[in-house]
C-alpha cells in the first residue's frame, strides 16, 4: 500500500511516497479505501510541526477522504463492504487505505460528485460550528469572514447567507473577490489594496459587525475585535499566519505576539466575547458528531450548497498541492485523486 509518511518537518518536499503494509480494521473498526483526498490547511502546518494535535513523527498526514469500506471489524453493524463514505479523522488520508473507529465515517451526500464529497466533511462542519454552535447566529447579524475564498471562508459565506445575514469577506486576489461575489456575498474587500478595518467602518456608516469567523491571527484579529457592535463575538477556528521556526528566537517574540487573545476587562467594557473551536472533540463523541452531522446535512439539502472546488491534482502530486495552498493562491478546496477500481 502506497502511503505519504512524514518522517521530518519541512517544506512539501519532505512529503514522500512509502510502501507500507495495508492496515487491519479491529473489531469496531472499517477500512476505507481511498478514492478522494480534501487537502485543509492545518495538513500544511502539521506539515512544518505547527499543528498541536498532531501525533509524534513518523506518521501520515490528512483529515479527511472519500472512497468505500473494502474490510469491516467483526463487532461493526452501521457498515458494510462495498459502501461508500466520507472519512473524518484527525491523520491518516494520505495513502491507499485507512482503518477508522466505525463512528467516523459519515454517510456521503447523494447529490455531490466524489469530489464534492471529499470536500465537505472538515470545511463545513467547521463553519457550522463556528457559525451556529459557538457564535449562536441570528439571521439578522452581520458577519465577517476572513480568508473567505478558502475552504472553511466560502462554507462559512454559503451558511451564513443562506441562514439571512450580512456578509462581508476577506480575501487577498480579484478573481478570489469576483469568486466571492459570485457566492452572494454582500461585501468582498480584496485586503491586499485595501484596509478592511477602515472600508467596513465607512460602509456601515462606523457600525460594525455582529460576528467574526477568525482563521489568520495577529493584525487581522485585531482590527477584526476593534470591529465587533456591543454583544459582538469572534470566533477563532484557526492561525494561518502562525510561522514559528524553532531555531529563530525572533519568530518566537513574533508568533507570542500573533497569538489571538483579549483580556477579559477589555471584553467586558465592550460587551463583545472571544470563543474559539476545534473538531477534534467532535471525532471523540460518536452522540455530538451525528447531531452537529445532521443538522449540516438538513441546511445544505435545504439550500442546494455545494462545495467550491478550485483545484485537483493526483495522489503522486500531492507536494504539488500543498505547494500551491501554503502560496496563499489557491481557492476553494484542493482535490487529490488516488486511482481506483472495485
Amino acid at each position: 500500500m502506497k502511503s505519504y509518511i512524514l518522517k521530518k518537518y519541512g517544506n512539501p518536499d519532505v512529503l514522500k511516497i512509502a510502501n507500507c503494509p495495508e492496515p487491519v480494521p479491529g473489531s469496531e473498526e472499517i477500512r476505507v479505501k481511498i478514492e478522494k483526498i480534501g487537502l485543509n490547511y492545518a495538513e500544511v502546518q502539521s506539515r512544518k510541526g505547527l499543528y498541536g494535535w498532531a501525533p509524534k513523527l513518523p506518521y501520515t498526514l490528512g483529515m479527511e477522504a472519500f472512497g468505500y469500506v473494502d474490510m469491516i471489524g467483526e463487532s461493526v453493524n452501521s457498515r458494510k463492504v462495498g459502501e461508500r463514505v466520507i472519512v473524518g479523522c484527525q491523520y491518516g488520508t494520505y495513502a491507499e487505505k485507512i482503518v477508522i473507529p466505525e463512528r467516523q465515517a459519515l454517510s456521503p451526500m447523494i447529490s455531490f460528485s466524489d469530489d464534492e464529497n471529499s470536500a465537505f466533511a472538515v470545511n463545513y462542519l467547521t463553519a457550522w460550528v463556528a457559525l451556529m454552535k459557538v457564535a449562536r447566529l441570528k439571521s439578522n447579524d452581520t458577519v465577517l469572514v476572513h480568508a473567505a475564498a478558502g475552504g472553511v471562508g466560502t462554507a462559512a459565506v454559503q451558511i451564513a447567507k443562506n441562514f439571512g445575514c450580512n456578509v462581508i469577506g476577506t480575501a487577498s486576489k480579484n478573481e478570489k473577490i469576483e469568486m466571492l461575489n459570485n457566492l452572494g456575498i454582500d461585501m468582498a474587500i480584496n485586503y491586499l489594496h485595501e484596509d478592511f478595518e477602515e472600508v467596513i467602518k465607512h460602509k456601515m456608516n462606523n457600525n460594525g459587525v455582529d460576528v467574526v469567523l477568525e482563521v489568520v491571527g495577529g493584525d487581522v484579529f485585531k482590527k477584526s475585535m476593534k470591529l465587533l457592535n456591543p454583544f459582538g463575538r469572534t470566533v477563532v477556528a484557526g492561525f494561518a499566519s502562525l510561522n514559528l521556526k524553532k531555531m529563530n528566537p525572533i519568530s518566537w517574540v513574533n508568533t507570542w505576539k500573533d497569538i489571538p487573545r483579549a483580556k477579559v476587562a477589555d471584553l467586558a467594557e465592550s460587551s463583545t466575547g472571544l470563543l474559539a473551536t476545534h473538531l477534534g472533540y467532535l471525532l471523540n463523541s460518536e452522540s455530538l458528531l451525528s447531531e452537529v452531522w445532521d443538522e449540516l446535512v438538513t441546511f445544505t439539502i435545504k439550500h442546494g450548497i455545494k462545495p467550491i472546488i478550485g483545484h485537483r491534482f493526483e495522489f503522486n502530486d500531492l507536494s504539488k498541492a500543498h505547494e500551491l495552498m501554503e502560496s496563499r493562491n489557491s481557492y476553494g478546496k484542493i482535490i487529490i485523486s488516488l486511482p481506483t477500481a472495485l
